[in-house]
C-alpha cells in the first residue's frame, strides 16, 4: 500500500538537526512559534554523531592510557592495555545518550520532528523525501525556513572514501581495531587531532601536508609547540608534498606524493586518512528552487542576522561558511530564531573562540598582535610560559604559553592565544572579557585560585598591563 502525498504547514521549518538546527528549533519553540524540524540521519548532526563528541571521547581515552604509561618522572609506572572495541563501545554509548537527549529536548520544547530529506520546491514550500519504499511524500509550506544541513569531508582526486583503505574522519572514528600504520593526508585541526590519537594508540602515523607547516592559520609559535609534541610522540611529518594517488597492496596501500619540484615520494601504510577540510551540504536541498544564493564553494551566503538572499530563509552552522564550529552554529541558530520572532538579535564574531584538541590543546579568541596592528591598534602583549606555572609543572607540562593582546591606549582586551592543557576551557575567560568590553585592569583585579592553570591567563594579563609578578 502506498501512502498518498500530504501537505502540512508550519511557521518555521528547520532543515537539519545538528547543532545549528536543533538549537534554532528549540529557541523558536521557546518563543511560541510553531516549528517543524526535518532530519535525514541522526539528531545532533555530524558534531554529535561523527565528529566533535566521538573524537573528544577518543582524545580523552587515549590521553588516560598515554599519561598512565608515561609518568615515570612522577614516580608512576604502568603498562596500560587499550581495548579498541571497548573504547568504541563506550564512545557509541555516549553518542546514543546525547542523541536521544537532543531528540527529547526538541520534543519537550514542542518541536514537531519529521524524519526524511527535505528539499525546496519553492521559496515557500519544501518536500520531505522518505527513504522507505511505499511511503508517500510530505510537502511542508512554511513562513520561515532555517537551513542547517551542515558539512561533509572533502574528497580529493584519486582518494575516494571506501571505509577500508581510504578513510574519512567519520570512518576513522568508527574503527574497531588499531591500524599498525596510518598515513594522514592533511595537517589541519582534524588531521592533527586524529594523528595524535592514533599515535598514542600505538599506530605509526605519517602526516603528509602540501603546505609548509601544520595547522595553517595559527601563529608559528602556536603551531611549533603542537607539532614538536606530536613529533616527540612519534608522528612523522612531510611538508610541501601533495597526495596524488595511491596503489593498493596486499595489506594496505602506498600513498604517492609530489613536491614543488615534481619529485615523487611513496609512503606505505595500512590505512590512509584524508582530512583536508569540509564542504557544505547543499546538494540535497534543491536550493535553486528556492532562489537561494551560494558562493563558489557552495556555502549559503548570509548577513549578520543569518538571513539568506530571501529575508524569510536563514542559514546557520557549517552550511553558512567559516568558521565551521559547533558553538558558532549554536549562536547562529539562536539568532535566526530570535530574528524570526521579531526580536533584535544579530551575530558578532569578535569574541568567537576556537580550539584544537591536540596535545597540548590550542585555544584562541579575538585578535593576534599582528591583526591588532593591522586594525590600527597599538597592541600591548603579555605572555606567560607554562614552565613558570606551578600548576602546569605539577601536571608535568612545561611546553606552551598563554598570550593576551590588548589595546595599549585603552587597555581593552582584544584577543588571546593559548597553548596548554585545557586551553579550550581557559580561553573562555578571555572571550568573556572581549564580549563585555573588559580592560586589562578588570581581569588583573579578578582574584584567580592558586594553584591553577587559569593563573597563567591572569599573569599574561598583568604582563600586558606592565606589572607581571610571577614572570
Amino acid at each position: 500500500m502506498v501512502v498518498g502525498d500530504v501537505t502540512t504547514g508550519t511557521e518555521v521549518l528547520v532543515v537539519g538537526g545538528g547543532p545549528g538546527g536543533y538549537v534554532a528549533a528549540i529557541r523558536a519553540a521557546q518563543l511560541d512559534l510553531d516549528v517543524t524540524l526535518v532530519e535525514m540521519d541522526a539528531y545532533g548532526g555530524t558534531c554529535l554523531n561523527h565528529g566533535c563528541i566521538p573524537s573528544k571521547a577518543f582524545v580523552s581515552a587515549t590521553d588516560v592510557a598515554h599519561r598512565a604509561g608515561n609518568a615515570e618522572s612522577m614516580g608512576v609506572y604502568a603498562d596500560p592495555a587499550v581495548d579498541m572495541q571497548g573504547m568504541v563501545t563506550w564512545k557509541d554509548r555516549l553518542v546514543r545518550r546525547l542523541t536521544k537527549g537532543v531528540e527529547s529536548l526538541c520534543e519537550n520544547a514542542g518541536v514537531n520532528l519529521v524524519e526524511g530529506r527535505a528539499e525546496f520546491a519553492s521559496h515557500e514550500k519544501a518536500r520531505v523525501v522518505q527513504d522507505a519504499e511505499g511511503q508517500g511524500a510530505e510537502s511542508i509550506e512554511f513562513e520561515h525556513a532555517v537551513i542547517a544541513t551542515g558539512s561533509r569531508p572533502v574528497e580529493i582526486p584519486n582518494f575516494a572514501f571506501d571505509g577500508e583503505r581510504v578513510l574519512s574522519s567519520r570512518d576513522a572514528l568508527a574503527l574497531e581495531s588499531v591500524p599498525e600504520s596510518l598515513a594522514v593526508v592533511g595537517a589541519g585541526y582534524i588531521g592533527m587531532e586524529l594523528a595524535t590519537v592514533f599515535q598514542k594508540l600505538g599506530t605509526d602515523v605519517t602526516v603528509l601536508e602540501q603546505l609548509d607547516d601544520a595547522l595553517p592559520g595559527y601563529e608559528d609559535d602556536v603551531t611549533e609547540v603542537v607539532r614538536e609534541r606530536a613529533a616527540d610522540l612519534g608522528v612523522e611529518f612531510h611538508f610541501g608534498e601533495t597526495a596524488q594517488d595511491y596503489e593498493a597492496t596486499g595489506d594496505g596501500l602506498t600513498v604517492l606524493t609530489e613536491d614543488a619540484d615534481g619529485e615523487t615520494q611513496a609512503y606505505d601504510a595500512e590505512r590512509c586518512l584524508v582530512a583536508v577540510g569540509r564542504q557544505p551540504v547543499t546538494d540535497t536541498l534543491n536550493v535553486d528552487a528556492a532562489g537561494i544564493e551560494t558562493d563558489d564553494r557552495g556555502f549559503v551566503e548570509t548577513d549578520d542576522r543569518a538571513r539568506t538572499s530571501h529575508d524569510h530563509i536563514f542559514a546557520v552552522g557549517d552550511v553558512a561558511g567559516e568558521p565551521m564550529l559547533a558553538h558558532k552554529a549554536f549562536r547562529e541558530g539562536e539568532v535566526a530564531a530570535e530574528v524570526v520572532a521579531g526580536r533584535a538579535s544579530a551575530l558578532d564574531y569578535q569574541a568567537m573562540p576556537a580550539a584544537v584538541f591536540t596535545d597540548p590543546e590550542i585555544g584562541t579568541v579575538g585578535m593576534t598582535e599582528a591583526e591588532a596592528e593591522d586594525a590600527g591598534f597599538d597592541p600591548a602583549v603579555g605572555q606567560m610560559p607554562l614552565r613558570a606555572s606551578g600548576r602546569a609543572l605539577t601536571l608535568d607540562e612545561r611546553e606552551g604559553f598563554v598570550r593576551v593582546v590588548a589595546d595599549g591606549d585603552s587597555g581593552f582586551v582584544l584577543g588571546a592565544q593559548i597553548v596548554a592543557p585545557e586551553a579550550s576551557e581557559l580561553v573562555a575567560e578571555v572571550a568573556l572579557a572581549i564580549e563585555m568590553g573588559a580592560t586589562l585592569e578588570d581581569v588583573a583585579a579578578t582574584v584567580h585560585i592558586h594553584p591553577t592553570l587559569s593563573e597563567a591567563v591572569h599573569e599574561a594579563v598583568k604582563g600586558a598591563a606592565g606589572h607581571s609578578i610571577h614572570y
